[in-house]
């Protein structure tokens, strides 16, 4: 634990990935094969479900130290963090434990079908024998999230320098299947497990967004263009019989899209395609919001098949008949897509991607303009002579949104941060006009400069009217830009609409409230370009 600690220690204080990269390839030489396996696990969504509810530390807690529920509270909302909260409260500790992460992992995992009592004596014993930086690791590691910066590129790259394997290798080995009950710590780098594997996805190929001038790309003719759709980006992987869906974010969605799947089957070919998954009705795309109701279904009813159905949009080939096509370029990738399609009937539902015809770059921006009428984000550049690179690499893929939305609207609600951001004010709330009051629209956290957000905590501290455990109710004075990527209507918000990842764009200190939007002008975004 101590090992684990003192890394995680020095991740925190840092935000040089180079910096995070050393300490975690140092952990890696200096580690237990069983612990490393673990800190894989933790960091890339693998560590087993939470064994103690976190309403029966905050008793235990309050127990040892006698403090009111009142005063626990309101620690808590100061800290901004459970974890580290406990660790805080609790008193010096009585003794010194030292077992390892796979030791405290393998005893946690064993703590889930245990009863109360003995999950409080565990818990406890832990707490008397560890110090306050331990004692916040081992509560992270119950159930809590470790937030200091490290990705699963970072893991990788840390990986990669302790290894010497190639990062891209390293990429498709841990993500996915696997488990530290039936796998080595070697065999999991090595990728040993990988070829036995029908559903074993690849590391995403993603695109920056574009910062220079369109004649800065070269010769239009070298270029593919495309609609950046706004779905869910997804891999259709097809091996001996099995088909299976990945998202971006590595999770296996299969049993969330049957039409997808039913689609696929009528393909005789192995294959692993990169698309996006799409609500498609009538043969339009719907909004993300309409897309949104068909996630983390466990059961998709009838119902909701028929409100929401489903299609793809094929990018990409990245696997052909077993063939690891990806060094190969986009353009000859593009010819074994097509390819592939046109040996079959394609269902209304699966579509090749429309490659966009121009002879000159002056052409694009107004294509480009009109994204939002076919509910589209932008356009998508792909250098015709590309490879399909794991991650990002500059100047190979190009995105190319539509500039966001904004709105004008009064902060009336602020929360601390957590961990670092803790002591500061930096989650708000914001609201328009309706009628003769206010009604919220959007909550955001990013787009403030440090110097703003340590500004806005001050007036927060000073201009706070109710407080509901770490919220503070405000005046509502503070007139802020909203943007956002999209709007629509939605039931479930009680000011009728749901925004696509607002943030702030900036202070609009020359703006007094009175001029802030209305929920009214608000709407007539859904249906104006």
């Amino acid at each position: 634990m101590k090992a684990f600690s003192n890394l995680i220690s020095a991740i925190e204080i840092t935000n040089k990935t180079n910096a995070k990269i050393e300490a975690l390839a140092h952990y890696f030489k200096t580690a237990p094969d069983k612990d490393k396996l673990w800190l894989i696990a933790i960091f890339t969504g693998k560590r087993p479900p939470r064994p103690v509810k976190t309403t029966l530390m905050k008793e235990w807690c309050m127990e040892i130290t006698g403090l009111p529920e009142w005063l626990f509270l309101e620690s808590y909302s100061t800290v901004g963090d459970l974890g580290e909260t406990l660790a805080l409260l609790l008193p010096e500790p009585t003794g010194q434990l030292d077992l390892s992460l796979h030791e405290w992992m393998t005893e946690l995992k064993a703590l889930k079908s245990k009863s109360d009592d003995d999950k409080k004596a565990f818990v406890l014993e832990a707490w008397a024998g560890l110090d306050q930086q331990e004692r916040l690791i081992f509560n992270k590691l119950i159930g809590g999230s470790f937030r200091i910066g490290v990705s699963k590129k970072t893991l990788v790259n840390a990986l990669a320098k302790y290894s010497g394997i190639d990062a891209n290798r390293l990429m498709h080995s841990i993500i996915g299947k696997w488990s530290v009950d039936d796998l080595s710590f070697e065999a999991l780098i090595k990728g040993q497990h990988i070829n036995y594997d029908n559903s074993k996805l690849y590391p995403f190929c993603l695109a920056y967004a574009l910062d220079k001038e369109l004649d800065e790309l070269g010769e239009p003719e070298d270029w593919i263009v495309e609609q950046k759709w706004d779905g869910i980006r997804g891999q259709i992987v097809k091996r001996n019989g099995e088909i299976h869906i990945w998202s971006r974010g590595e999770e296996l969605v299969t049993s969330q899209f049957p039409e997808l799947v039913e689609a696929f089957s009528g393909f005789s070919n192995d294959f692993v395609i990169d698309g996006e998954i799409l609500a498609i009705k009538d043969n339009n795309v719907l909004l993300f919001n309409d897309l949104q109701k068909r996630l983390n279904r466990k059961n998709v009813t009838k119902k909701l098949l028929a409100e929401v159905p489903i299609g793809f949009c094929a990018y990409d080939m990245l696997e052909d008949d077993g063939d690891d096509i990806r060094e190969q370029s986009m353009q000859s990738r593009r010819h074994q897509l097509e390819t592939l399609f046109n040996r079959y009937t394609l269902p209304n539902n699966i579509k090749l991607s429309h490659l966009i015809a121009f002879k000159s770059w002056n052409e694009l921006p107004e294509i480009r303009s009109n994204s939002r009428q076919i509910n589209s984000e932008g356009l998508m550049l792909k250098h015709k002579n590309s490879s399909y690179h794991s991650g990002r690499k500059k100047g190979d893929w190009w995105k190319w949104k539509v500039d966001p939305m904004t709105i004008d609207a009064v902060m009336i609600y602020a929360q601390r941060g957590s961990g670092r951001r803790s002591s500061k004010y930096t989650d708000y709330t914001f609201a328009v006009k309706k009628d003769d009051g206010l009604v919220t629209v959007a909550k955001a956290y990013s787009g403030l400069t440090d110097k703003e957000i340590t500004e806005i905590s001050q007036w927060v501290g000073k201009n706070a009217i109710e407080r509901f455990g770490p919220v503070r109710t405000v005046k509502p004075e503070l007139v802020f830009e909203i943007a956002f990527e999209g709007i629509a209507f939605s039931k479930r918000h009680k000011s009728g609409v749901a925004l696509r990842f607002p943030r702030i764009a900036r202070w609009r200190r020359d703006k007094p409230v009175e001029d802030i939007d209305t929920i009214e002008s608000v709407k007539q975004l859904i249906t104006s370009p």
